[in-house]
């Protein structure tokens, strides 16, 4: 479903806003001609367009903890390298695991469900393995087993890759990343696998262009 509330002036330019799934938008509103074609000719996707805005919000709020749980656990890999003995680097282990949960339980219980499931993807992307996994080397198969299936719950799979070659909502959000990156917004970081954008965005190109 999607509201609309009377459009207010901000100088001279009129303002729409727009909800969706609960989260309101605000776009500015130019006079134009009823439809609007891109550089490629194809029509201008308007509901598509705010979708993208939301989608765009959520990433930008994600992306940073995504970036500093990769971080953390090249930091744990780097240690435990260092480390002979299996229960020093048990021990060391235990104390980064604490470390991290004590760090990101308090903003993550802040997520909504999409923002919870584009942070699993992101994690992905930084460290090359999903949310499953990375639990399943820290903690106990039961207890991975256990959040996956509480994720669920909340319509979540910790066992989701960020695949921007094949998914489309995956392509939109490394496309807002690498716009970001280049405007200096977010701070860059690596994936933990390449991903060629121009060649993906070549592929995407009729819905990239639908929306921008």
């Amino acid at each position: 479903m999607i509201g609309q509330i009377e459009p207010t002036i901000q100088d001279s330019t009129a303002v729409e806003y727009h909800v969706i799934d609960g989260d309101t938008v605000a776009i500015p509103v130019i006079q134009l001609r009823e439809i609007v074609l891109n550089g490629k000719g194809k029509p201008y996707d308007k509901d598509a367009r705010i979708r993208y805005l939301i989608l765009k919000r959520k990433t930008l709020k994600v992306y940073p903890y995504a970036k500093l749980a990769a971080e953390r656990l090249v930091a744990l890999n780097e240690r435990l390298a260092t480390l002979e003995k299996k229960s020093d680097k048990k021990a060391y282990a235990k104390i980064i695991q604490r470390y991290i949960e004590d760090e990101f339980s308090s903003e993550l219980k802040k997520l909504t469900r999409t923002e919870g499931q584009i942070l699993v993807k992101l994690i992905h992307r930084q460290t090359g393995k999903t949310t499953f996994e990375l639990i399943k080397e820290l903690r106990s198969g039961w207890r991975a087993f256990w959040f996956n299936n509480t994720a669920r719950l909340f319509d979540i799979s910790l066992k989701k890759e960020f695949d921007p070659e094949t998914v489309s909502e995956d392509f939109y959000i490394e496309d807002i990343l690498q716009k970001a990156f280049r405007s200096g917004q977010l701070v860059p970081q690596e994936p933990a696998f390449p991903i060629d954008f121009l060649k993906i965005k070549e592929k995407w190109a009729d819905l990239y262009y639908s929306k921008n």
